[in-house]
């Protein structure tokens, strides 16, 4: 069992944008997820800049968020119900007394246990990620962090999803990946944040988001300059569109092949499969014809979306 944690502020009174701010103090729970790169969400590039006071911190999802804290008075004295065991809040930001950059703010603690439990709400959709004992990977992170930070023995988790269906799991402490977790979170605090070094850019969708939402439009006509850097980013693209191209072919010739086995059959068995090569229909607007008869209704009914696709090709 991990030591006790300390108290670094009280939260009985704490405005919303106070709470903001203390998060910029060090790693919480729901960091630990986005840093370890398991929340589709928000990438570490977000979470540091946060950090760094460069863009708020707020969830992408406020709505979602809001509702999750309203309901989560009712997923506690759920909890509580199904299982007898009490539980009651902790209004203060936890402190790691070796690690203090390592922060928690739990939803609730057991009574007479050394456990926590911590309160959510899903989408119907997500219900899937809950079946049987496995625990969605972002939360799994969240609660040994929080194990973390207080010594305790085991963490609860409880979640309400799509409103209509109860789940609580139980989640023991794992010595190794929390070590795993304190290297993780201190390398990025002590490398990245405390330094102001800003980790790599990756592939997920949070940082595709951040980067439009910093760099929305291109100045017309604008030039410069790009280092040695760039140039392994492109001759990768150009090594992965050629590996893509390979690749849609390979598909083609599969499905094509598939097709003749298939003939005039709507669907066919395998030993492993069942496929389906079904008549379909589709109906769509002839946008070219609409704008030249109809122009003032394409006008009307028309979109103008504004994007800033990334293209390459070689210089010459």
């Amino acid at each position: 069992m991990g030591v006790k944690a300390q108290v670094m502020q009280s939260t009985s009174d704490m405005e919303h944008k106070e709470w903001l701010e203390s998060r910029k103090k060090g790693i919480g729970g729901s960091d630990a997820a986005s840093i370890a790169g398991f929340n589709k969400w928000k990438s570490p590039v977000v979470v540091y800049m946060e950090k760094v006071g460069e863009i708020e911190s707020e969830s992408s999802n406020a709505e979602a968020a809001h509702f999750g804290n309203v309901l989560e008075e009712v997923v506690a004295k759920e909890f509580t119900l199904r299982t007898g065991m009490k539980v009651r809040k902790r209004n203060a930001v936890l402190q790691h007394p070796e690690h203090e950059w390592m922060l928690a703010n739990v939803d609730r603690l057991i009574v007479g246990k050394n456990e926590g439990l911590e309160c959510k709400t899903a989408s119907e959709y997500l219900k899937d990620e809950w079946t049987g004992d496995e625990t969605p990977m972002a939360y799994l992170l969240q609660c040994q962090h929080y194990m973390a930070v207080t010594g305790a023995d085991a963490w609860w988790i409880a979640v309400l999803i799509g409103g209509n269906k109860f789940v609580y799991k139980k989640i023991e402490r794992d010595e190794e990946l929390i070590a795993n977790l304190i290297d993780l979170e201190k390398e990025f605090w002590e490398e990245n944040v405390l330094k102001q070094e800003p980790p790599e850019i990756d592939g997920s969708d949070a940082s595709t988001a951040l980067l439009k939402s910093m760099y929305p439009e291109a100045e017309p006509e604008s030039e410069t300059d790009l280092d040695a850097e760039a140039d392994k980013l492109l001759d990768g693209l150009e090594q992965i569109k050629e590996e893509e191209k390979e690749i849609k072919e390979r598909k083609k010739k599969y499905e094509n092949q598939l097709k003749e086995k298939l003939g005039t059959y709507e669907k066919g068995f395998s030993n492993h499969y069942v496929v389906t090569f079904k008549n379909q229909e589709r109906r769509t607007v002839d946008s070219k014809r609409l704008k030249a008869e109809e122009p003032d209704l394409y006008e009307k009914y028309s979109k103008v979306s504004s994007s800033r696709p990334l293209r390459f090709k070689e210089a010459k």
